[in-house]
This record gives structure tokens, C-alpha cells and sequence, in this order.
């Protein structure tokens, strides 16, 4: 078994945490900024007591197996700042975060042969800092390869489906058109039902069409009717579900913009695609939370 630091634990990184309990036989120290007085996540199968070092200074961390980075995607400064000494053996790191950029945020930080990029699908909400409700089953792909096996083999005998797969690139991308529209309800303030709605779900169309097309130039295979797929996803889904971008605009925390929709708007100018329905979004987004006094 290891020994297995996870950076940050928020909702997702809650989750692997009781997973890797139940796994048995690791053993996991969770890197936070503030001192934890328990971890319980509730499962689909009950509630898991989490069992774990708590380290919320990272002079006061070791070496490593394996390092697991959960944290936002704009918080990588962060995440760096725990990496020397749990990496001082050379352990690798799972980047499991969203969007599509994993090995570009940590190659100032890690070799790139020692970064493996994860892609995360579960529904869960962290519902106060000692406290995560998991919805549904835990989806972990990472990239084929000797790392991406290993990294599948420490979720053995729990309930996450873990797996490598050959074309990470399309997966990840399918998982970004499905966060994209995701911005509808973080710029409503309304749970992931109202994607229900005829109109809004017009919209939701246009931003995944949009993405998907930059998805393609980047060498994604989507189908056509992603989109579509998108959207019924979305509205058999519990309607009072809110990701994690609504909920970061909800509790006042930084938001994963440029992630989940940014990146489209950037990689899109890059090819010559336009996508004015996430290059508004963006704008509404990041004006939500501007200082009216520089306005």
C-alpha cells in the first residue's frame, strides 16, 4: 500500500480520501490551509469517517508515494508550495482538476514525466469544511500508461470506477463541454435544474456547440450531437444539484473561469473559431465579481 498526500480537500478531494480508506491499508495525509477537526463524507453506501495525518503547514510534511492535487485550477501556486518536500523522493502527481490544461499548470513545478493528468466526474458538494456529500459514483480516468495504472490500482476494491484510457485528450474535453455549461447556473444563482427551461437550454446548446468545435481543433473527437447528450445529462440530473462554480460564486471564493470557459475562449482564438456565447459568459462571470469602484 502507500503513503498518499492529497492537495486540498474540497468537495472532490473529500471523496478520494474516503476512498483510499476504503481501500485500506494506505496511508493519507490531507495538505489544507486550516486545521480540520474531522472529515466525515457521506456516501451513496453511508457515511465514511475519514482516518488521516492533517498538515496545514508544508515544512511540516515528508516524502511520499504519491501526491494527488484536487485543488482549484487557479490555485496551482498554492498546491506548488507543498510539492518539494512530499516530492523529495520523486513521487508523482495526480493532477486531478477540471478543465484541459493539467500538465501545462504543473510543468513549472514537476518534471513532466512525473504529472499525470486525471479527469474527475462525481457529484458532490462540500457542505462545510469537515463535512462532503457524495450523489453519485466517483469516475476517474487517467492518461494509459505505467503511471496511469498505478494510479488506478491505489482505488482497488473501493467503489470509484478507476481507469486508464488511450485518448485522453477527447475525454477531457468531453468532461470541459459538459462543465462549460455549467456557467448558466453559476451566472443565474439557480441549482441545475433550470437548464430545464426551454430557453436557457437553448443557450446551454450553443455554449457546448462552441466548445465542442474548439474541442475538435484541438484534436477531440466529439460526436455531433454532443451537445444534446450534454443537455439530457443535465436535466435527468437531480434538479438541485450546483457545481462547484456556483457554489464558489455562492460562498464568495474565487471561480474556476477561465478553466471551464476561458480556456474555450482563448484555444478558440487560437484556432480562428468564435465562441461569443462563452466569451459573454466570461465577461458576465468576471464582472460579477469586479470592484464596482473600478468600473
Amino acid at each position: 500500500m502507500a503513503r498518499i498526500a492529497i492537495i486540498g480537500v474540497g468537495a472532490i478531494g473529500g471523496v478520494i480520501a474516503a476512498l483510499l480508506q476504503q481501500a485500506g491499508g494506505h496511508e493519507v495525509v490531507l495538505c489544507v490551509r486550516r486545521p480540520l477537526a474531522g472529515l466525515t463524507v457521506d456516501t451513496p453506501d453511508g457515511p465514511v469517517k475519514v482516518q488521516a495525518t492533517v498538515a496545514t503547514d508544508p515544512a511540516d510534511v515528508g516524502a511520499v508515494d504519491w501526491v494527488l492535487v484536487a485543488t482549484k485550477a487557479y490555485d496551482v501556486a498554492g498546491a506548488a508550495k507543498w510539492l518539494e518536500r512530499l516530492r523529495a523522493e520523486g513521487a508523482p502527481v495526480a493532477v486531478l482538476q477540471n478543465g484541459v490544461e493539467h500538465r501545462e499548470r504543473f510543468v513549472p513545478y514537476v518534471p513532466m514525466d512525473a504529472i499525470l493528468p486525471v479527469i474527475v466526474d462525481c457529484p458532490a458538494e462540500r457542505q462545510s469544511p469537515e463535512r462532503v456529500r457524495q450523489r453519485g459514483v466517483m469516475h476517474l480516468k487517467a492518461t494509459e500508461g505505467e503511471l496511469g495504472r498505478a494510479f488506478v490500482e491505489l482505488f482497488a476494491g473501493t467503489a470509484a470506477d478507476a481507469v486508464v484510457v488511450s485518448d485522453f485528450v477527447t475525454v477531457a474535453w468531453r468532461k470541459l463541454c459538459h462543465n462549460a455549461a455549467g456557467v448558466l447556473p453559476a451566472l443565474l444563482l439557480q441549482p441545475s435544474g433550470v437548464l430545464r427551461g426551454e430557453a436557457i437550454g437553448e443557450t446551454a446548446l450553443q455554449i457546448v456547440r462552441e466548445c465542442a468545435a474548439v474541442g475538435r481543433a484541438e484534436g477531440a473527437r466529439l460526436d455531433d450531437d454532443v451537445a444534446e447528450a450534454v443537455l439530457r445529462a443535465y436535466r435527468v440530473a437531480p434538479a438541485d444539484g450546483v457545481n462547484s462554480l456556483h457554489a464558489d460564486r455562492l460562498a464568495g471564493r474565487p471561480m474556476e473561469i477561465d478553466a471551464r470557459n476561458g480556456v474555450i475562449v482563448r484555444l478558440g482564438k487560437k484556432h480562428g473559431i468564435p465562441t461569443p456565447c462563452n466569451q459573454m459568459a466570461v465577461a458576465l462571470l468576471e464582472a460579477s465579481i469586479a470592484d464596482p469602484r473600478t468600473l
